[in-house]
């Protein structure tokens, strides 16, 4: 078994932690369980790009559960939890090629890895996998039945792809499940968010501005938990809809550059470039704390901040201080990448139960129904989104309602008047 992680004397570290996950994560147990006795996935190599953690080490435990070959690569070069590879690797005999601070170089060569295995399902995290199978690894589509994706990074890339006509296998839009957005998204992203601000920082939120850019699901999330430490949130965004919402919402509305002397705290999450710009560095307050909770480190424009610093050092772990000319500091966390998995531990296991819940189903959908596919990208469909719902509901011991035959005739009826 080939592989490439840090340190194996971490395995039996990182199999606890894997453990105390397992805890909050009933519905994927539910679903490994099934797995094992149905073995949808015997013969299947699946090859996944996945931020290496302690929810996404029972995920693929799922997956080889259900027959699956796996070899699993970073999403994110600070991402990878090395005690959670190790394991992986040591434990569960899965190999994984992810070390914590990667280089660019390593990163994409872990990617190859991924695609060396000749996937029959690939499995994404921002599309890198998909990408390079498309770009640089052509001869292997071939082997290639579909690929599902968990980000909205990642489904936006897919999309272009699918509609410029260059996209040769079909993919499951995982992002898109409301089990997925609306929990993971918002209550998974707004929490660990903060919490990768605070670790690298260890500021109070209360009192401070706080800018956050964008206001789609995962900026909603860390807009409300910011403002529930009683922080004064201002949003921007170039959605005039996202934007009413914001206001609706009780945050202040404004263009960036009119945030960008005022703010003490920035984060961007919007799956675009330059979110923070040159222009906006130039206004920012002494001592601003900038960061990122998108999937790519290109929301903030770093090397324009590279070029305006006259000095920048390491004055926390995921802290960079930049001296500007002016005696200005603007302090950059993790490298402008994901936040909440550099300097934190992701989102909290319960939500990722939902997420990798629709990622074991969505592949079993694929593998069932691969012949029938267009070559696009598709949601999840609505029937493994409510029963992952319905899973959730029973793990907590929530009960709802039935309708009954009246009221399914009555909402299925147009006869029925006022």
């Amino acid at each position: 078994m080939e592989y490439d992680i840090k340190d194996q004397k971490l395995a039996e570290g990182g199999r606890r932690r894997v453990q105390w996950a397992d805890r909050e994560m009933p519905v994927l147990r539910s679903i490994k369980d099934r797995f094992e006795k149905e073995r949808p996935f015997e013969g299947i190599r699946m090859s996944a790009c996945l931020h290496v953690t302690t929810e996404t080490a029972n995920l693929m435990k799922t997956l080889q559960a259900g027959g699956a070959e796996i070899v699993l690569v970073a999403s994110n070069p600070l991402s990878t939890q090395d005690d959670v590879a190790a394991s992986l690797v040591m434990h569960d005999e899965i190999p994984v090629h992810a070390i914590k601070g990667e280089d660019n170089i390593t990163y994409y060569k872990h990617i190859n890895a991924a695609v060396d295995h000749k996937p029959h399902i690939t499995m994404d995290d921002g599309a890198d996998v998909v990408s390079t199978l498309h770009k640089d690894r052509r001869e292997m589509l071939e082997h290639v039945i579909g690929g599902t994706e968990e980000t909205t990074t990642g489904v936006i890339r897919l999309k272009a792809m699918a509609h410029d006509g260059a996209l040769e296998f079909p993919v499951v839009a995982v992002n898109d499940a409301l089990t997925k957005h609306l929990f993971d998204n918002r209550y998974g992203t707004g929490q660990s968010t903060i919490d990768g601000i605070i670790r690298a920082t260890n500021i109070l939120i209360a009192g401070k501005k706080f800018v956050v850019g964008g206001y789609g699901w995962c900026a909603r999330g860390l807009a409300s938990r910011a403002k529930g430490l009683g922080a004064d949130v201002i949003v921007t965004e170039v959605d005039p809809l996202k934007a009413l919402e914001a206001v609706m919402d009780g945050f202040r509305v404004m263009p960036m550059i009119e945030a960008a002397p005022i703010g003490d705290i920035f984060c961007t999450l919007t799956g675009d470039i330059n979110v923070i710009d040159k222009h906006h560095f130039e206004v920012m307050k002494d001592g601003a704390i900038v960061s990122n909770s998108g999937h790519f480190n290109v929301e903030i424009n770093i090397p324009a901040l590279e070029e305006m610093a006259a000095e920048k050092r390491l004055v926390r772990p995921f802290v960079d201080q930049y001296d500007l000319p002016d005696g200005r500091q603007i302090n950059l966390l993790a490298e402008g990448r994901l936040i909440n998995l550099a300097a934190a531990e992701g989102h909290p296991a319960s939500v990722m139960d939902m997420s990798f819940a629709n990622q074991a189903l969505s592949a079993e959908y694929m593998i069932k129904n691969a012949d029938n596919l267009k070559n696009i990208v598709y949601s999840v469909p609505e029937d493994i989104d409510a029963e992952i719902a319905r899973l959730k509901l029973a793990s907590m011991g929530v009960d709802i309602d039935v309708l009954t035959e009246e009221q399914i005739s009555y909402l299925s009826s147009w006869q029925e008047g006022t």
